[in-house]
């Protein structure tokens, strides 16, 4: 049987492989330590489990549930935005719960394109906005991010770029996978490129919550709502990332045009899920703290690891990762993240699964025990000092 056109050119996804290849490492005993996937290993808030079994336990929460949503969620949503974000959102029209962000990516790209139609990504950036493109018929046209700008568009480089076939263009801040910080200036040149190039803007917003003391949304821009999506995720933010649990926020019109692909594709999401969910966006800012003095804790040995490495890092970042130059001895991060797997049984993901301009850099995640970086750090340095003896 052979496989529809539309899966030319689209791999397996890079962690699916390498996690298959960490398996069979630990089959033959290797205990690798894996520092690479953005999973968090910390719990929900106890509240947000205890709703859950409460409303699971009840006979009849157990049916298909709303397209749109549930109404509980839908003004918790709507809540949480105005408290965190500063942004008015109606939760009858401009909110849509989603079985998680990362279908909401691939919701808006069979929406809105056609065979032809251009979308312009971040380089690097997440991987799935390059395949839900290609997957729903469009082509990619990368935008690089380099170092030396902040990590943040060209616009004068755009500017010089046909634009006319480009309908969408996706951006994430806090940047996955550098952890750069937006300012209000690029936030709002932003939504001044959409409006002059009529390209919607997808604003992929996880990361807000996590070591950053002050969450913004695109949409507080004045008239974001004109020419901006926003995806959101209780993944990160909350210790959810399992529960599938993820939002799409903007005009009504956007939020319709969207509904009406999604409807085709899915039934609702289980009622106590969303209840829980609900519940979980009511969670403060000592929720928000106790979560961030866990990952500053575990940040600080990451930057420990880093410099035994040599790699070269900002302290600045935001998110659940930490992004680092390699050295100049390394060709790729792929050569020092397989030396580093193969000889010291500790995983990091190599920068250039982002793009080709991550190539000469390496990611290591947050989602581990302190005990974990602490015994990454033992057996790298010693895998550096036996290299060293036998050079």
């Amino acid at each position: 049987m052979k496989t529809a056109k539309r899966l030319e050119g689209i791999g397996e996804y890079y962690f699916s492989q390498k996690l298959r290849e960490i398996d069979e490492l630990n089959k033959q005993g290797k205990q690798i330590i894996n520092l690479g996937i953005g999973s968090p290993d910390l719990p929900p808030h106890p509240e947000v489990i205890r709703v859950l079994q409460e409303e699971a336990a009840k006979p009849g929460t157990h049916a298909y549930q709303s397209y749109k949503g549930s109404p509980v969620l839908r003004k918790a949503f709507s809540d949480w935005y105005r408290n965190w974000y500063g942004v008015e959102l109606n939760p009858d029209t401009e909110i849509l719960p989603l079985i998680g962000s990362k279908e909401g990516i691939m919701h808006i790209c069979m929406t809105y394109l056609d065979k032809k139609d251009e979308v312009l990504v971040p380089n690097p950036g997440y991987p799935t906005y390059r395949s839900a493109v290609k997957l729903a018929g469009g082509k990619c046209v990368e935008y690089e991010l380099k170092e030396k700008h902040n990590y943040v568009p060209d616009f004068k480089r755009l500017e010089k770029k046909d634009l006319s076939r480009v309908k969408l263009m996706f951006v994430n801040y806090p940047q996955m996978p550098t952890g750069q910080l937006p300012t209000k200036e690029l936030f709002e040149e932003l939504v001044a490129f959409g409006k002059k190039h009529d390209i919607l803007i997808i604003h992929d917003n996880p990361y807000s919550f996590i070591l950053n003391e002050k969450p913004v949304s695109l949409l507080a821009v004045d008239g974001a709502k004109e020419i901006v999506l926003e995806l959101n995720s209780l993944s990160k933010s909350h210790n959810m990332a399992g529960w599938r649990i993820g939002v799409l926020c903007g005009a009504k019109e956007r939020i319709e045009e969207v509904l009406r692909f999604k409807s085709n594709m899915d039934s609702g999401m289980f009622l106590p899920l969303q209840l829980a969910a609900a519940k979980a966006l009511t969670l403060g800012k000592d929720w928000q703290d106790e979560v961030n003095a866990i990952y500053r804790q575990r940040r600080e040995k990451v930057f420990e690891l880093l410099r035994v490495l040599n790699c070269r890092f900002s302290t600045a970042q935001a998110g659940m990762f930490v992004w680092a130059r390699i050295p100049s001895k390394y060709g790729t991060g792929f050569e020092l993240s397989d030396e580093v797997l193969y000889q010291a049984n500790v995983f990091i993901t190599p920068g250039g699964i982002f793009g080709k301009a991550g190539d000469k850099y390496i990611r290591v995640s947050l989602c581990a025990p302190v005990e974990k970086f602490e015994e990454s750090l033992k057996r790298v340095a010693e895998a550096l000092a036996k290299a060293s003896k036998n050079e």
